[in-house]
């Protein structure tokens, strides 16, 4: 905090500096010594230019240029002051002015307007022309570049942070080159100043030495000469090195190097060139023989400097060519061929408009919308899905993967919509039979003219885009159990470790390791049961955690915690909840086919009694359809777990609840009994 302070004094120092220059008269040692700091800044200001790699190093650079040419300016009116005052700007301006002049007061001035020409017409001149096209390119690009950020990203390509990173790069360049269009134009005010301040400081002090000093005007207008060139140096040339600094960070392409890296690298591409310049410019020195010592010095210098160059090239190609053919070369070929994707979205070409946002295609910004509303139900960030076109599948086919493995697919006709009927058909409705991907519901594909009568007819209407967002977004609920790795379980605990430190240190890595506490999350998932409320979850198995290990049975202590969560995931908003509940005999017959084990506990149900439970279940569950209910089955805690193992591959979207997981408040009704 303290440097930060200080760094904030020293410019406040610095501005409030320029104010007292324009208003109270310096002392010549004083000047003397702003006026060497001034040049010491231009230095400095170059150097940093030359070394950065892209403009963005020195995004401070227009506010800079415009401080260091007020800074500039106020020295201009200090030395003006004390040279009309006094006829004399102190020791800096006399002796810059007596080694130009050198005796000869016209070749001074000739000398300061080339300098003023050079810095007003050609550098100040071109780089306010390169600023402004900048800023108009950089401007006209940034819809272009968001959007392929928002391709990587949704691709995969980039992780969310590297995202973030390169759309504030996006907007510091747009600022940049906005600021350095505006600041340039500072630069070719100051040029512009600086002859003037010149012409006015010669006249006046001319007259100012013949009327109120009682000079001749001959010795007026030496001496006064002198000091107004050496005024017009001491603030021209570090004008000069500062214009040059801004056309080079305006014309700074984004490269790995400094210029001067870049420079050397990029003209030493093809020494052969350096061969061609330096014969050219010995055969100069055959037209006047008294050249020829001096060409042939030059010649020899790029002959050499060609030689060097092509004895580096060929030993930079060679070294890396046998260190890669022994080392790292094969290894690195396969290496890439090893990584697998978590979630993969294929189509076939007939397919990509649906991914081209040219073509109106907004499936990568539904894959967004879709993790962020995963992130909210599901309570941990998925991973980035990669999408992409796939030639060997049918052109309207598409897939879902998950660790490498199809886990879902379908077909899509992007010129129809899919119609679902509301129970009743209506024989005007009809279209190309289908089954409805997500749910697996018979359905219609109908052309847009079918499209309103089969809305009035109470159908179910969607088109392909929303089709592939629902059977993506329910895919990923299905497997989110198998995308919750060790990796994403670490962040989810580094993140609850900002908000609740104690809580996280009583459960992990005394208690629990991150592998046993990714177990009992997935355990969890697995039954689509949320785990957003992860302090609850702690706190259950800081509690448990140092009685047992398994994560089966912490996964049921948790679902307790998790009571009221479970009841609002199963209860109607109003009315009863139905439930079907199993019978004594059936809960005794499971609980003794439990079989414990030091690996864990599991069911060794007789396979006659297995699907006897199972066709009874189905029994069961059919009666749900006269209640209009979702259904749901209700037993015991001691066999809740193992009830679920028995019947998920046949209902596994039937949620499998035990008696103290519902809240007492609960109106629970049995339509039935297993």
């Amino acid at each position: 905090m303290l440097a930060v302070k200080a760094k904030d004094f020293v410019i406040l120092i610095g501005v409030l500096m320029i104010v007292i220059m324009l208003i109270i008269p310096l002392p010549g040692p004083m000047l003397d010594f702003l006026i060497i700091v001034n040049i010491l800044i231009a230095i400095m200001i170059l150097l940093v230019a030359m070394n950065a790699k892209e403009a963005l190093d020195f995004s401070v650079f227009p506010s800079l240029l415009l401080i260091v040419t007020l800074f500039r300016l106020g020295l201009n009116v200090s030395t003006t002051r004390s040279i009309l005052s006094n006829g004399y700007g102190g020791e800096v301006i006399a002796t810059f002015g007596d080694f130009v002049i050198g005796g000869n007061v016209l070749v001074g001035f000739v000398v300061f307007l080339i300098l003023v020409i050079i810095q007003f017409v050609v550098i100040t001149k071109g780089a306010e022309r390169v600023s402004e096209v900048s800023a108009r390119f950089t401007l006209d690009a940034m819809p272009g570049k968001q959007m392929a950020i928002d391709a990587d990203l949704n691709s995969g390509l980039i992780d969310d942070k590297e995202a973030q990173i390169r759309r504030r790069k996006i907007q510091g360049e747009a600022d940049f080159y906005g600021s350095m269009d505006g600041a340039s134009k500072f630069v070719k005010g100051d040029a512009i100043a600086g002859i003037i301040i010149v012409t006015i400081n010669l006249i006046f002090g001319i007259i100012i030495g013949a009327v109120q000093m009682g000079l001749p005007v001959g010795e007026a207008f030496e001496k006064f000469s002198l000091m107004t060139i050496g005024d017009g140096l001491v603030s021209q040339i570090p004008a000069l090195l500062i214009s040059t600094a801004t056309g080079i960070i305006v014309t700074r392409a984004v490269s790995d190097g400094n210029l001067g890296e870049d420079v050397v690298d990029q003209l030493g591409q093809n020494p052969t060139l350096f061969y061609i310049a330096g014969s050219i410019v010995f055969l100069l020195g055959f037209v006047s023989p008294s050249l020829l010592p001096i060409t042939a010095i030059i010649a020899g210098t790029a002959f050499f400097g060609a030689y060097t160059m092509r004895r580096n090239i060929r030993q930079a190609v060679e070294e890396p060519i046998m260190e890669e053919e022994t080392a790292t070369g094969p290894t690195e070929s396969v290496v890439s061929l090893l990584q697998i994707d978590s979630i993969e979205f294929e189509f076939g070409y007939g397919l990509i408009p649906l991914a081209d946002e040219s073509q109106g295609g907004d499936l990568l910004d539904r894959v967004v919308m879709i993790r962020r509303q995963l992130a909210l139900e599901l309570g941990f960030i998925l991973p980035t899905v990669r999408i992409r076109d796939h030639l060997q599948l049918s052109p309207n086919a598409y897939r879902i993967k998950v660790k490498g493995n199809v886990v879902a697919e379908g077909e899509l006709l992007l010129d129809h919509y899919l119609a679902m009927s509301p129970g009743i058909d209506d024989p005007e409705v009809f279209g190309i039979e289908t089954t409805e991907p997500a749910f697996g519901l018979p359905a219609l594909w109908i052309d847009e003219e079918t499209r309103t009568r089969a809305e009035m007819s109470g159908y179910t209407v969607v088109d392909p885009p929303s089709v592939v967002a629902t059977h993506l977004t329910e895919t990923l609920k299905k497997h989110a159990s198998e995308l919750l790795g060790r990796e994403e379980t670490k962040q989810l605990v580094e993140h609850l470790k900002e908000t609740h430190p104690v809580l996280v240190e009583d459960v992990t890595p005394s208690v629990l390791s991150i592998g046993e506490i990714q177990k009992v999350l997935r355990h969890l998932l697995k039954e689509h049961v949320s785990i957003r409320n992860l302090p609850l979850l702690f706190e259950t198995m800081a509690d448990y955690g140092k009685v047992t290990k398994d994560s089966e049975i912490l996964g049921e202590y948790c679902r307790q915690g998790l009571a009221r969560q479970l009841t609002d995931q199963v209860s109607p908003p109003d009315g009863p909840l139905y439930v079907v509940t199993l019978g004594g005999q059936t809960e005794q017959l499971i609980q003794d086919a439990v079989q414990k084990t030091e690996f864990g506990n599991y069911l060794a149900l007789d396979p006659d009694q297995a699907r006897d439970v199972i066709e009874r279940a189905g029994e069961q569950l059919s009666l749900f359809e006269r209640y209009g209910a979702s259904a749901v089955i209700l037993c015991s805690p001691t066999i809740r777990l193992f009830v679920r193992q028995l019947l998920e591959r046949y209902y596994p979207d039937v949620p499998v609840l035990a008696y103290n997981e519902l809240l007492s408040s609960v109106e629970v009704k049995s339509i039935g009994v297993i």
